[in-house]
C-alpha cells in the first residue's frame, strides 16, 4: 500500500511540474525582421567576414567492414571539393551508430592519429602517428584496404604511401606481398561483391 502511495504522489508531483516551464508561452509568436537579423549574417549565401567564402558538401564514400568482413562503401558528408584528409578522418571516426547496429564496424584503431594526408600528381600520402603492426594480418589487410580504396575516391588512382612520422610504410598485399604504393586494384579482392 505504501509503494501505491508513494507512486501516486510522484505522479501527481510530475503532473504538476510538467505544466511549469521556464519559458512563458507566447500566444502570439512575433515575426523578427529580416533587417535584424542581417548583423548576424544569418540570411548571408556567403560566409560572414569572409571575401564572398562558400562552403558546399557533397557526399563521398569510406569504406568500412561488413558482416562478413568484407569493405563496402559508405557515405560521409564532407566539404566540396572532398580533400583526402577531410575524408581520412571521417573514415577514422568509424561507422555510424545505425552502420554499427547493423553489424558494420572498422579494421582502423580508434587510437590512431593522422598527422597529414594529401594527394598529388594521382598518388595519395598519408601519414599516422603510429604504425598498423600491432593489429593482426588480417586486420591489417582490411585497414589498408579501407585506406586505399577510399584514398582512390578522392583522387588517389596511382595508390597511396602510407608513412608513419614520415617514415614510408612497406604494405603488406592480400596476395602475400608488400610495396610502398598500394593501388585499389591490389585490394579489389577484400571488396564485397
Amino acid at each position: 500500500m505504501r509503494g501505491l502511495r508513494a507512486s501516486l504522489l510522484v505522479g501527481l508531483g510530475a503532473l504538476a511540474l510538467a505544466g511549469c516551464t521556464l519559458v512563458s508561452p507566447n500566444a502570439t509568436p512575433q515575426r523578427i525582421a529580416p533587417s535584424k537579423l542581417h548583423a548576424f549574417g544569418l540570411l548571408n549565401k556567403t560566409i560572414p567576414d569572409t571575401n564572398g567564402a562558400r562552403v558546399r558538401f557533397i557526399t563521398q564514400p569510406v569504406y568500412i567492414v561488413d558482416v562478413t568482413r568484407h569493405l563496402a562503401p559508405s557515405s560521409r558528408i564532407v566539404p566540396s571539393p572532398p580533400a583526402l584528409a577531410t575524408v581520412i578522418e571521417q573514415l577514422l571516426l568509424g561507422p555510424s551508430a545505425i552502420e554499427k547496429s547493423a553489424g558494420y564496424s572498422s579494421a582502423l584503431p580508434k587510437s590512431l592519429a593522422l598527422l597529414s594526408a594529401g594527394v598529388r600528381r594521382e598518388v595519395g600520402t598519408i601519414d599516422f602517428a603510429t604504425s598498423l603492426d600491432a593489429l593482426s594480418r588480417s586486420q591489417r589487410l582490411l585497414a589498408v584496404g579501407q585506406l586505399v580504396l577510399t584514398a582512390y575516391d578522392v583522387g588517389a588512382t596511382r595508390g597511396v604511401v602510407i608513412k608513419v612520422a614520415g617514415v614510408v610504410q612497406h604494405i603488406e598485399l592480400p596476395n602475400g606481398t608488400t610495396t610502398t604504393l598500394a593501388t585499389a586494384r591490389d585490394f579489389e579482392s577484400l571488396l564485397n561483391d
